[in-house]
């Protein structure tokens, strides 16, 4: 019998390309979504879709013999979380405890959690380890309860989890959509349609960028690798590049170029990312995919969007 693993957030960017890796190695997988900020075509066919909210009690009957659960679901743009607080702590921490209890109910043996690196807003350790947290965003003190409470269920109800921190994933399928797309789909859709793109600051803040097959490659690993239950892992490439060089790489790639359109800073963000990815190294996992072919990916995909008229 093949391996049952739930997937919540299933329609978003990270959800479905990993429902699409582990239909590839053969489990069965389960998903859910209220699809308030994913798309039912981004889920791929092979996937037992419910269109339900983390935050809904009903759910728990779906957790019925799954073997893992991967909790994506999340309320993640920051400033929309900055925006509203009370709607990112219902979706983020009351949502979250909703998934812990589902799967604590039945039986679940392994919960996989979606942190974040807005953990370490405040920090200046670079690179940045596991244990230098500083959250200073409201969406960053909503995931660190989420931590929290994950703690709390490992304590009282012996639960296994893994907590993975996400650096700026970016690849095929990123929400382009959000009301501040992420900066790489944000540039390639802007010189496509011959606009100026826009750029948050003076473009020197410096984020470390993961490919988001090379971090679905740690989800599967850690549904196998016992060395990764009830910890905690960075996910990143281990490099940074500034807001201004991926604008130069994207506009070169593209062969395209357009003065950017210079706007005040947005609030909440952290000046600089990098992660410290020697412990998720050691268990023999790194990124396989460069900057430029990761970016390549991303350029087709929004290509492919713009020809089926969905931009």
């Amino acid at each position: 019998m093949r391996d049952k693993i739930l997937i919540t957030g299933v329609a978003g960017f990270i959800g479905s390309n990993l429902a699409k890796l582990l239909l590839k190695e053969r489990y069965d997988v389960v998903g859910i979504d209220n699809l308030a900020y994913g798309l039912r075509e981004n889920i791929p066919e092979g996937v037992e879709f419910h269109k339900r909210d983390i935050r809904d009690r009903g759910i728990h009957g779906l957790f019925e013999g799954a073997d893992a659960v991967s909790h994506l679901a999340a309320k993640n743009c920051i400033s929309d979380c900055q925006a509203d607080p009370i709607e990112t702590a219902d979706i983020n921490i009351t949502g979250t405890i909703n998934v812990f209890e589902a799967a604590r109910r039945a039986g679940v043996r392994k919960i996989i959690y979606a942190g974040s690196s807005a953990l370490y807003e405040g920090s200046a350790v670079f690179p940045t380890p596991e244990s230098e947290i500083k959250p200073e965003s409201i969406y960053a003190v909503s995931k660190m309860a989420g931590m929290h409470f994950a703690k709390a269920y490992k304590k009282y109800y012996g639960m296994t989890f893994t907590a993975l921190r996400y650096f700026c994933v970016y690849g095929p399928i990123q929400d382009y959509r959000r009301t501040i797309p992420p900066v790489m789909s944000a540039f390639i859709i802007k010189l496509l349609k011959g606009e100026r793109p826009v750029i948050y600051g003076t473009g020197e803040k410096r984020r470390d960028f993961v490919y988001v097959d090379d971090v679905n490659d740690f989800h599967l690993l850690c549904l196998h690798d016992s060395r990764t239950d009830h910890e905690t892992f960075n996910i990143g490439s281990g490099e940074n590049h500034s807001v201004l060089e991926i604008y130069e790489i994207v506009s070169r790639l593209l062969g395209l170029r357009r003065d950017p359109e210079f706007r005040p800073d947005l609030p909440g963000e952290a000046q600089i990312t990098l992660a410290d990815i020697s412990k998720a190294s050691a268990l023999g996992w790194k990124p396989r995919t460069d900057l430029e072919t990761g970016l390549l990916h991303a350029i087709d995909y929004i290509k492919s969007e713009m020809a089926a008229g969905r931009i």
